[in-house]
């Protein structure tokens, strides 16, 4: 049994068997935002499935990427349903397009990846009035065991690409 990893008062526990997710934290525990690859196609994915959804391959390889993209939708949660979150609210959740893969395999889908709106030091919560679709966001990494980190996102100090939209309050 894998010893459970406490991150805001809950348990956080990957099975040993599963290889997916285990290899994966364990890449960003070393900093490193690692993606599977298929083998047959090139193209990446997140989550890390063993085929790939595109043309059901199931070859694959881990890839690195850069961590960068825009903000392409958000959320900002209001009420916490988890008791540790309670503090943090208001909070912004982004979905991330990250720079590689934009566009593919069609215009409408690209490699997109879920993760808290964070101050640069990771741990910390950004003010959830900078969250808005078309901000560039970079990759943080919230180290929570030897064997285990948090992929979260810090907002870049890049010009946006193109317009920035926020739901009005």
């Amino acid at each position: 049994m894998p010893q459970p990893v406490t991150y805001r008062g809950m348990a956080l526990i990957v099975p040993d068997n599963d290889s997916e997710w285990k290899e994966y934290f364990a890449h960003a525990r070393q900093h490193r935002l690692m993606l599977r690859a298929c083998k047959a196609c090139g193209l990446m994915r997140y989550p890390p499935t063993h085929a790939c959804p595109w043309c059901m391959d199931l070859g694959w390889t881990w890839k690195e990427v850069s961590g960068r993209g825009t903000i392409y939708s958000y959320e900002v949660v209001h009420h916490a349903i988890q008791p540790g979150f309670k503090d943090a609210t208001p909070y912004g959740v982004v979905l991330v397009e990250l720079d590689e893969q934009r566009g593919q395999p069609t215009a409408d889908e690209g490699l997109r990846i879920i993760g808290n709106l964070v101050k640069p030091d990771g741990v910390s919560f950004e003010d959830d009035t900078q969250v808005a679709i078309g901000k560039r966001v970079r990759v943080v990494f919230q180290d929570l065991a030897e064997h285990m980190a948090l992929v979260q996102f810090a907002l870049s100090d890049e010009a946006p690409p193109g317009h920035v939209w926020r739901l009005p309050e």
